[in-house]
C-alpha cells in the first residue's frame, strides 16, 4: 500500500511541478509588466521548490533532483 502512495504523491508532485513551470513560462511573456511579472514568476518557482522538498522526503534527495530536472527538460 505503501508503495502505491508513493507513486501517486510523486505523479501528482511532477504534475505539479510540470504546470507551475509552464504557468512561469507563459509568465515570460504575458501582459504583466516589472514587478508583477516578476512577482508571478518567483511564486511559481518558490511551488517548484516546495515540490522538491517533497520529493525529497519521499524518494531522496538524488532522485529528486534528478526528477525535478526531468520534468523541466520535457517541459
Amino acid at each position: 500500500m505503501k508503495t502505491t502512495e508513493n507513486k501517486s504523491e510523486v505523479a501528482n508532485l511532477m504534475r505539479q511541478i510540470t504546470q507551475e513551470y509552464e504557468s512561469a513560462e507563459r509568465g515570460m511573456t504575458g501582459f504583466a509588466q516589472g514587478t508583477s511579472q516578476h512577482a508571478f514568476i518567483t511564486a511559481r518557482m518558490e511551488n517548484i521548490e516546495r515540490c522538491r522538498e517533497r520529493l525529497m522526503t519521499v524518494v531522496g534527495p538524488d532522485q529528486a533532483n534528478r526528477l525535478v530536472v526531468e520534468a523541466l527538460e520535457k517541459a
